[in-house]
């Protein structure tokens, strides 16, 4: 029997309750559908899963004929030789472990009882094999004693001692590896001081908690001409990408037997054209506060749909604006699920946009090949979107509210910008590669949770800086810190410019200054 014939033996009332308990399935396993998609890509993931076409191919598309392409070869070495084996590459267990040369290793000679009681000439050593296995240490802090003499010299009639080596925070019992590694294991690492407290205390380390967050203010604080130097080279960019994250900052006064609440600021996060990033703090997000951090910067200016960029630009002749294309993908896809069809088509356009643009990046075209590229392939791709906006209004009804309705709005309303990458080659699509440096932000409220004063979230911003413009120049932020805390009270302030992170990687990077620590392990401190 058929699934019609099936259908008219029923009556009304059996075909309503049939029709309510698919209902009620389908809405569930939907619900099912939705979870596992959030397993898959978390809850803010933008990646998109697209439909596969179910259809079975018809046999004439499946012996269709197909002109056959260049033949894929390689050419084959007769003979190669295997390299040797590098304990730093590869285990002899064949364990997984690797591990590079900076990275201390203890051997342990493991008896033969075979030989134990055998005199020496009754054997012969032929060789040795090796099998590597990853230790941990309690904790990983050294006191480092430094012994002097204290000589009286017999002829002048005097004692003679020399000075204890100089220390980057003066009458502080830190080294700078110690210092180095506090800001690291906080900013980079995401590790509450108190936590660092705690493992001190485990490794048999006594000290005041207030003494790292002492310690930590110090160090920072001596990297702030360093922080400004970097903000005065990211305004001299021709191009700007710039956002607003918000940050937990300073203490509301309690009212009554209430206890006080965190204040909410603002960091600024600005991108220059030369792989440099800075985290300006900001207590609001006014618009004034854009026109404040700014100053005199003339170029094109990369931002969100926030009017307070708009608003800057506007004022200033010598601003271009340009907004972000990932903006405007994000709104469709909040409005999927009040019109899924006329969405997903938008998206589609969009990503056949982000398609192109990855082409770009593929074979790596630069200037005028890459605005020659953008006329040729985006341009059209844009011109064609924007008119299916105003297509949409004209032939659907939708109401104003709709989110679907608003991400048209959001897009139609800021066209003018959103064109601003196909006439400047040096312009992204989209303020991507801003929001990944301000990732660590996010992280650190997950952890650090909040700054107790304004001063403290303005020194978060400094150290970030300096962090996230380490990663991009793909220095050891390590190997930078500990050289420009040493060096920077003795380096000239004219040329403070040459400790930010882009040019120390040209003229210290070759040869940074060490802590007493490495030189000691190196062999080089006696």
């Amino acid at each position: 029997m058929t699934l019609e014939e099936q259908v008219a033996t029923l009556s009304r009332e059996e075909i309503t309750a049939l029709l309510r308990t698919q209902q009620e399935r389908i809405e569930a396993l939907q619900q099912q559908v939705d979870w596992f998609r959030r397993q898959l890509f978390g809850a803010k993931s933008e990646r998109r899963l697209l439909s596969p076409d179910g259809r079975q191919l018809a046999l004439g598309e499946a012996f269709a004929t197909t002109t056959p392409g260049p033949e894929s070869t390689i050419t084959v070495p007769s003979h190669t030789r295997r390299r040797p084996r590098d304990p730093s590459e590869e285990a002899e267990d064949d364990s997984g472990l690797r591990f590079d040369p900076s990275v201390p290793v203890q051997e342990i000679r493991v008896p033969n009882p075979e030989i134990a009681d055998l005199p020496p000439d009754s054997y012969t050593v032929v060789g040795t094999k090796e099998t590597y296995r990853l230790a941990q240490e309690p904790g990983a802090y050294v006191v480092l004693r430094y012994v002097r003499e204290v000589v009286k010299l017999k002829e002048e009639e005097k004692f003679s001692c020399p000075p204890a080596p100089a220390s980057v925070l003066e009458k502080s019992l830190a080294d700078v590896s110690l210092l180095v590694g506090i800001l690291l294991d906080k900013f980079l690492y995401f590790m509450p001081l108190y936590r660092q407290h705690q493992r001190m205390l485990a490794a048999g380390i006594k000290l005041g908690r207030s003494t790292l967050t002492l310690w930590a203010q110090r160090s920072i604080g001596l990297l702030v001409p360093i922080y400004e130097a970097q903000w005065a080279s990211v305004l001299q960019s021709a191009v700007l990408a710039m956002d607003e994250t918000p940050v937990k900052a300073g203490r509301v006064p309690p009212r009554g037997r209430s206890p006080g609440k965190m204040k909410t600021g603002f960091f600024w996060p600005i991108y220059g054209d030369r792989d440099e990033v800075v985290f300006p703090f900001s207590p609001s997000r006014a618009h004034a506060v854009v026109e404040q951090l700014l100053g005199a910067f003339k170029g094109t200016l990369l931002s969100d749909g926030y009017d307070a960029y708009s608003r800057f630009a506007a004022k200033v002749a010598e601003v271009v604006h340009a907004l972000c294309w990932s903006h405007v993908r994000r709104c469709f896809i909040d409005s999927e699920a009040a019109e899924p069809r006329l969405s997903q088509q938008a998206l589609d356009q969009i990503a056949t946009l982000y398609a192109h643009e990855a082409t770009i990046r593929e074979r790596g075209l630069q200037g005028d090949k890459k605005l020659e590229y953008r006329g040729t392939y985006c341009k059209p791709l844009v011109d064609d979107f924007f008119k299916w906006l105003r297509e949409v209004f004209q032939q659907h009804l939708l109401l104003p509210t709709s989110p679907f309705t608003q991400a048209v709005n959001y897009g139609l309303e800021r066209e003018a910008g959103l064109r601003v990458f196909l006439e400047n080659p040096e312009v992204p699509i989209d303020t991507n590669h801003l929001e990944r440096q301000v990732r660590p932000v996010a992280l650190g409220r997950r952890n650090w949770l909040f700054c107790w004063t304004e001063v403290g979230a303005r020194y978060v911003g400094i150290i970030h800086s300096l962090l996230a413009t380490c990663r991009l120049h793909g220095l050891d932020p390590y190997t930078y810190l500990v050289d420009v805390l040493q060096r920077v009270e003795t380096h000239p302030a004219r040329d403070v410019h040459l400790l930010t992170p882009r040019l120390w990687k040209q003229h210290f990077a070759a040869q940074p200054l060490r802590s007493d620590l490495d030189r000691l392990r190196q062999g080089s401190v006696g």
